[in-house]
């Protein structure tokens, strides 16, 4: 005998298993900078670090991770994110972006957890009034390699290994340097900017590719006055420096041409 056709009128959720929780996890990074010892206009060391929480509560309590939470049924999992980034960190209106979901068995003891991983990328400025929520009990930025090596709550050391090589992937073939950068920066400073998130990263020519290389040709301006004179800067050098800014220019690219 034929079973009847499901519909609205018949259709039930009772023969499949449900998740016991959406949650989703945040890797934020951001680029610190410090004046060299000693040094005289010379670009800062600056370093990649990752935003993380230590628990206050069961699971994992005292264990760092990133910070998180659980979707409510109101909303959706990128406003999650944004809610639980504000809520753990203060931080809002930043660079926030989905980049992949994390479903393994037994990921946490609480139960069958299906997590949403999203990575945010700030200016050093943004975090500075950062503050602790109910689920942690203190803030800290990380030097990424450093967070890589500790012992995370859940399987957070491997969002997070995902969320660096995402954003490496990103840095070379997108523009979201701009989010680790002032308005108007010199090529120097967006060349370092470069390779503190991609250490490999080496380009002895990159100031002439940068600025006149034709599929490259749109995405910096030179920054200029009102009266259409150059901006110049010599924060980091004796010399003044030519001021860029990135344009609303994003190329696509092609691994064919």
């Amino acid at each position: 005998m034929n079973e009847p056709t499901e519909d609205e009128h018949n259709y039930s959720t009772k023969p499949y298993r449900t998740p016991d929780g959406a949650p989703t996890d945040i890797a934020m990074f951001t680029i610190t900078s410090e004046e060299k010892p000693g040094a005289k206009k010379a670009l800062p060391i600056r370093q990649l670090k990752v935003m993380l929480i230590r628990r206050r509560k069961w699971p994992f309590e005292g264990k760092w991770a990133l910070p998180g939470g659980f979707t409510r049924p109101t909303e959706t999992v990128q406003q999650c994110a944004e809610r639980e980034l504000l809520e753990e960190t203060g931080v809002a209106n930043v660079h926030l972006e989905y980049f992949q979901v994390y479903s393994s068995p037994g990921r946490d003891p609480r139960g069958w957890m299906i997590s949403h991983a999203f990575v945010a990328l700030v200016q050093e400025q943004a975090l500075e009034g950062r503050q602790t929520s109910e689920e942690a009990s203190e803030v800290r930025l990380v030097p990424v390699e450093e967070a890589l090596a500790m012992e995370l709550a859940f399987d957070h050391r491997d969002i997070l290994g995902d969320a660096l090589a995402r954003i490496r992937q990103l840095m070379m073939t997108t523009t979201i340097a701009k989010a680790f950068l002032p308005e108007l920066f010199t090529i120097s400073e967006l060349y370092q900017v470069i390779q503190t998130v991609v250490p490999t990263f080496e380009e002895k020519n990159f100031i002439r590719k940068v600025t006149s290389t034709q599929s490259r040709q749109g995405i910096l301006e030179e920054a200029r006055g009102e009266d259409g004179s150059p901006l110049l800067s010599n924060r980091y050098s004796q010399r003044p420096a030519q001021l860029y800014r990135f344009t609303d220019y994003a190329p696509e690219l092609s691994i064919y041409g």
